[in-house]
């Protein structure tokens, strides 16, 4: 009985130190070096939709650069933009600041 309770005990005594000072492992990103994650410094200035979607714009040009927008989905919002810049051209302030939000909305950008 008591070989027994000295087995368990050096048993536990062994398992607890393998749980011990273990430190995490680094997670090795397979795609490449990290990436930065914020948009310009510096926006365009301007009211209503024209600085609305040139900022839109800019920010779309930083994240293509940055790797964050792959080209497909960089296509399909650039054509999301030229629809809000034709429309804001055209003196649809309204319109065009709603197809901007609405596009930002879709892809999941704040501000929209």
């Amino acid at each position: 009985m008591r070989s027994t309770l000295l087995f368990a005990l050096a048993a536990a005594a062994l398992l607890a130190g393998c749980n011990a000072n273990r430190q995490p492992q680094p997670v090795i990103d397979p795609v490449g070096p990290p990436r930065q994650t914020v948009t310009p410094s510096a926006l365009p200035e301007g009211s209503g939709c024209s600085g609305a979607v040139s900022r839109y714009r800019a920010v779309m040009e930083n994240d293509l650069s940055m790797g964050h927008v792959n080209r497909s989905v960089y296509e399909q919002i650039q054509g999301e933009i030229s629809e809000a810049a034709s429309a804001c051209s055209a003196g649809q302030d309204a319109r065009a600041i709603s197809l901007v939000r609405a596009s930002k909305a879709r892809h999941g950008y704040p501000g929209g």
